[in-house]
């Protein structure tokens, strides 16, 4: 790696010294060094004026004060999050492992709430994090972009209003809740109550949201557990790992590049899904159980009558679920089990299906 970077800086130097720089400094900024004749002469180009982007902004006044490039920090204005709050109140749990319950209003220029909380119990605890349901965090209103992002085991955030997307981002053993105020005079399966790429990356943890949410819903997800009332567009995309159960409307695309994990969709469309990689499947009785559990903690978490209607209906509804197996993951999850069965190395089972 050490070489690597050597070989980049010697390139780097000979291309400044082609061009008379002595450095990326006085590199920086030069647009008349570029050549655009062949760009703007496109025909993809025509009719635009692409003047304005090759400006060359200059202080007439004082030469030395005209700045290119970046040459003071970024202020995040970290100190004003609402998750210093959360840290305060939260104080009892960070010292001693303390239960503790708050409620408190968000609006939606409070971005990624609960990660800072987050990485302060992971300094404290590492990655195992607190018991469950050590900090219980009741949150109203509209949250920013990527409530509990990358939030650790221990931590519940519970959203009684709608969020915008990214919820549990990288999500890391925690749990999020997302559900309608009680009053409200529309029916939450029918509206969208998140945004868009849902779980993106998300490792451990639970996400339960009592509404519709948009496009990419669990995209990279690798082994969260998620549960919504319909999902958009190309949900479960490059999935590797983790359980999805979808209780309602699913939009194009679904699966898309899934290659591991499991998916259950009531009422499945199977033209919305992408087979190329996965395979519809009946659930089996084992899947029937643990569907009822998850459905059973959808309803007690966030009140929703669309699982509580299923659940007084269990056996004949639960057989209106499609279970969606991605084949390489169901050829490594049978070696796995014909392995332990035979008293055979598991790793080397798994290496030889994953070779087909």
């Amino acid at each position: 790696m050490e070489n690597y970077f050597r070989f980049v800086a010697e390139d780097i130097r000979r291309y400044l010294a082609e061009l008379g720089f002595r450095s990326i400094d006085e590199a920086v900024g030069q647009v008349d060094m570029l050549d655009t004749a062949h760009g703007v002469a496109h025909w993809k180009a025509t009719g635009l004026d692409l003047t304005p982007i090759f400006a060359k902004s200059d202080n007439a006044h004082d030469p030395d004060q005209t700045v290119r490039r970046r040459v003071r920090d970024q202020n995040h204005a970290l100190d004003q999050a609402l998750d210093q709050t959360l840290i305060q109140l939260a104080e009892g749990a960070l010292e001693d492992a303390h239960p503790v319950r708050l409620e408190l209003p968000v609006r939606n220029v409070n971005r990624t709430v609960g990660t800072m909380l987050g990485a302060e119990v992971t300094r404290r605890y590492g990655a195992q994090g607190l018991p469950d349901g050590t900090i219980h965090i009741e949150l109203h209103g509209s949250a920013g972009q990527s409530i509990g992002a990358f939030l650790p085991p221990g931590i519940t955030l519970e959203l009684v209003g709608d969020a915008n997307d990214y919820v549990g981002k990288g999500l890391s053993g925690g749990r999020v809740i997302v559900k309608p105020p009680d009053d409200v005079l529309f029916l939450p399966e029918d509206h969208v109550i998140a945004g868009n790429t849902l779980l993106y990356g998300a490792t451990s943890g639970e996400v339960f949201l009592r509404g519709r949410v948009g496009e990419r819903f669990c995209a990279r997800n690798s082994g969260a557990l998620a549960v919504s009332e319909g999902v958009g567009d190309h949900a479960c995309e490059y999935m590797t790992g983790g359980r999805v159960v979808v209780l309602g409307e699913t939009g194009r695309n679904m699966a898309a590049g899934m290659s591991g994990g499991i998916a259950f969709v009531l009422g499945l469309d199977q033209a919305m899904v992408n087979t190329e990689m996965v395979e519809l499947q009946r659930p089996d009785p084992e899947d029937f159980t643990w569907l009822h559990d998850v459905v059973t903690r959808h309803a007690r978490f966030t009140g929703s009558t669309v699982a509580a209607s299923l659940l007084s209906d269990w056996p004949r509804r639960s057989a209106q679920f499609t279970k969606i197996m991605p084949t390489d993951y169901q050829r490594v999850l049978t070696a796995t089990r014909m392995a332990k069965a035979q008293g055979r190395d598991v790793d080397a089972a798994i290496m030889e299906a994953s070779r087909g």
